[in-house]
């Protein structure tokens, strides 16, 4: 009996987030050792070395895509993977991180939106209230009950980055699923991540205060193994899970599991020996109730089929 691909790629697509936000408490002990830009530099120049390997190792027929396609795959990989990077970790430098995290839960609304825009379609009552549900959870987990973090929260020019940022997360996770149907997934994530260190890269010039090389040198044998972590899991292993989810689940479904990384994020800070109280936990709680909420109503109205002849 073969499994069904479309199931296999939930578990995974939960996997990718744990990667993702895990990254969040390990990469705050980084940048006591080395700046934003030379973690997000060695972050994407590890997964793209590991990709390479395999890429050469694995023999993978060479691609045969027209000039206008190699176009549009670059253009989506650098707006999504480097565009999206440079503007959260240059907006966190002039914001804080409770507003950056609040804006990144506009994620799943915002992919949900572009895909009933370019389909024409509104989305159902029960697309919506998951989503709905899921969100609440995000800001319970995120801002821990207080409602005046929402009240007094500031636009600045850091939110304005982020918020591009998460717009350029959102349209890559759209047109994704469109490439995944003529390139495949490896070399296509091999292309990002070539993208978005030569993007992070440029900027590193451009910045004389950032010395990656000189920085990760210095830098202690535990440090070092973050970088590599996150490179490794939270970059390579993140992002081939979540275009596979993309690509068997769609970019409304996958962004959905999007609400998980804060989720994450905080369960990992506890690990590290930070405090996670009651309501945050109430808060993932009610993330996981808004994901499933579409399946169990799925199941309870679907028609039970006799056993006997």
């Amino acid at each position: 009996m073969k499994s069904n691909p479309t199931l296999k790629a939930i578990p995974l697509l939960i996997l990718c987030t744990f990667f993702w936000g895990s990254c969040f408490p390990i990469g705050k002990q980084v940048l006591g050792e080395v700046h934003a830009l030379t973690l997000v530099f060695w972050r994407f120049i590890i997964a793209a070395i590991c990709l390479g390997l395999y890429l050469k190792l694995a023999r993978m027929p060479k691609l045969n895509l027209s000039k206008r396609q190699w176009l549009w795959v670059i253009a989506v990989s650098v707006v999504g993977v480097g565009g999206f990077n440079l503007c959260l970790f240059t907006g966190l430098t002039h914001t804080q991180a409770t507003n950056g995290a609040l804006i990144m839960a506009l994620s799943p609304m915002i992919t949900s939106l572009i895909t009933c825009i370019a389909s024409r379609k509104s989305p159902s009552l029960m697309q919506s209230f998951s989503l709905l549900v899921s969100l609440t959870g995000v800001l319970i987990v995120i801002t821990n009950g207080h409602l005046n973090t929402l009240l007094s929260m500031q636009i600045n020019r850091g939110d304005e980055l982020i918020f591009c940022g998460m717009l350029a997360w959102s349209l890559y996770t759209y047109f994704s699923q469109g490439i995944g149907r003529w390139m495949p997934m490896i070399p296509y994530t091999f292309v990002g991540m070539v993208s978005a260190a030569s993007v992070i890269g440029a900027v590193c010039l451009a910045s004389p205060e950032v010395k990656p090389f000189t920085e990760l040198f210095h830098s202690t044998m535990f440090g070092i193994s973050e970088v590599v972590y996150i490179g490794v899991f939270g970059t390579v292993a993140g992002y081939l899970l979540w275009l596979n989810g993309v690509r068997h689940l769609g970019p409304a479904n996958a962004a959905l599991f999007f609400n998980f990384v804060p989720i994450f994020s905080v369960l990992t800070s506890f690990m590290l020996g930070q405090i996670v109280t009651w309501l945050q936990l109430l808060g993932i709680i009610v993330v996981i109730t808004g994901l499933l909420l579409p399946h169990i109503l799925r199941l309870k109205q679907a028609p039970v089929v006799s056993s006997q002849p």
